[in-house]
């Protein structure tokens, strides 16, 4: 076989322990990779970035300081904030880090897909190997297809516009667009072929796991309203990790300011992977939540109270009731675009849900509720109806899965749904009397929810078309 040479930079770790202290990216030249275990060890990817910038205000539960918008010349943040439709996004969205580094990650799994075959050694390895590149490879399709295109709705999927599938390595490939179901076809595809061949626990904690390839799973049935087909797949994966960090004791211990819990500590974890790095969470001024989801919270939510401050002159508008994550990631390690293990049960409540077993529902709400809720009401009580149901388990969703895709992703999905579309107004400014107080408004229709592709992305494949009806400027 040829050897494959290639250039790759190393993360390396200071220890086994902990899982957030790397010494700074070492470039490690050329490597030549031609054993089963070093396709394996490509896998590994510490450090894996999916910013959000190019979306992150359309949703209910992110806010801007004032500062921030009132004066300056509107950018792509300005113009999701206030849900100005009527702004050209393509010719300010010229180029996009989340869009090249999802494309850059598949190229490295089909790089190991497409070539494992051929190495010498372990065929068991050789499995594993592509097992895990698959999974991967799904997961940064569903995210990249969740963004730039419309959320799955089955009466109309077969037709409305995708991205482009990428299932071979090629960095000059210039394939057309696939609709959203052909999309969902080679997810799920790609989700099946590797399952028989993942570890229950792999070589570290950058390898897919099965529990996280079943969450993957029951996360994708989900979103395509194959409900049964996600209920199985949510407690398959909640029979190998169903562990709940306690926030209730957490609290009791004094919380991150006496007790650091890093990554390698937080029993929730199943996948490792960020917005921007593994130290995001220490700009906590940039996460600034909405007076709607801090209301939700309530007062005796440890989600909340542990992690949160609510009363910097510095970092916040004094009088908007809203709040910014104030804990560094080295107090307490939360994931923000991987998965965890209140994502499961919150799939499986859903499921219930929608099922009309609604009892059920709810028993799986306050199971999470238990490790959340630090006094007064902890179990919630069973409603009468389906929608109200859902409702718990949608606002449950807000509070456990803050920041990166989560929220946005939900309002695309349900906004598919009549019975669960959401019309988001936002009144803006709270606090500042210089200027008018206007209402914005983000219809479950608007064109806003997909993200147009970048610039660079369409000038160098014209089969890429875009999936709104903005104009490409050339």
């Amino acid at each position: 076989m040829k050897n494959l040479y290639i250039t790759l930079l190393s993360f390396m770790m200071l220890t086994v322990s902990s899982c957030e202290e790397y010494t700074d990216i070492t470039p490690k030249g050329a490597l030549v990779i031609e054993t089963p275990e070093q396709f394996l060890e490509l896998v590994s990817l510490p450090g894996r970035g999916y910013p959000i910038n190019n979306f992150q205000y359309l949703s209910d539960d992110q806010w801007m300081r004032e500062a921030n918008v009132i004066g300056r010349t509107p950018n792509i943040d300005i113009l999701n904030f206030t849900f100005d439709e009527s702004v050209d996004r393509v010719s300010l969205m010229t180029g996009s880090s989340f869009y090249n580094q999802a494309y850059t990650y598949i190229n490295r799994w089909n790089t190991i897909i497409s070539l494992v075959d051929n190495s010498k050694g372990d065929e068991n390895v050789k499995r594993l190997a592509k097992a895990e590149a698959k999974i991967y490879r799904a997961y940064d399709h569903f995210l990249l297809l969740n963004t730039y295109a419309k959320g799955y709705d089955p009466q109309t999927a077969a037709t409305d516009g995708g991205i482009c599938i990428m299932d071979k390595f090629d960095l000059e490939a210039q394939p057309a667009k696939s609709t959203v179901a052909q999309v969902y076809d080679f997810i799920q595809r790609d989700i099946e072929e590797a399952l028989p061949y993942l570890q229950e626990k792999p070589t570290d904690v950058y390898h897919p796991s099965l529990a996280f390839a079943y969450a993957f799973k029951a996360k994708v049935h989900l979103f395509k309203r194959e409900i049964v087909a996600a209920e199985t797949a949510a407690q398959k994966s909640l029979s190998y990790n169903n562990q709940l960090f306690d926030m209730v004791a957490y609290n009791a211990k004094g919380g991150p300011t006496s007790l650091a819990v890093p990554a390698a500590d937080n029993i929730e974890v199943l996948s490792y992977m960020y917005m921007t790095g593994y130290n995001e969470m220490n700009f906590g001024q940039l996460y600034i939540i909405s007076p709607e989801l801090r209301t939700l919270f309530g007062t005796n939510d440890a989600r909340f109270n542990l992690f949160f401050n609510a009363t910097s002159a510095t970092n916040l508008d004094q009088g908007s009731n809203t709040a910014y994550w104030g804990t560094q990631y080295t107090r307490f390690f939360y994931p923000t675009v991987g998965m965890k293990t209140p994502e499961v049960y919150l799939i499986l409540a859903e499921c219930y849900a929608r099922e009309n077993r609604f009892s059920e529902s709810v028993a799986v709400l306050n199971t999470l509720r238990a490790k959340r809720i630090v006094s007064g009401t902890v179990n919630l009580e069973v409603p009468a109806t389906r929608k109200e149901t859902m409702e718990l388990v949608i606002n449950e969703r807000r509070k456990e899965l803050l920041f990166g895709f989560n929220r946005f992703f939900d309002l695309k999905r349900l906004n598919t749904e009549t019975e669960y579309a959401k019309t988001i107004t936002r009144i803006f400014p709270l606090v500042n009397k210089t200027v008018p107080q206007k209402t914005y408004t983000l219809q479950p229709n608007s064109r806003l929810y997909i993200v147009p592709f970048p610039l660079s992305a369409l000038t160098k494949n014209p089969k890429l078309t875009l999936n709104t009806d903005e104009k490409v400027p050339f």
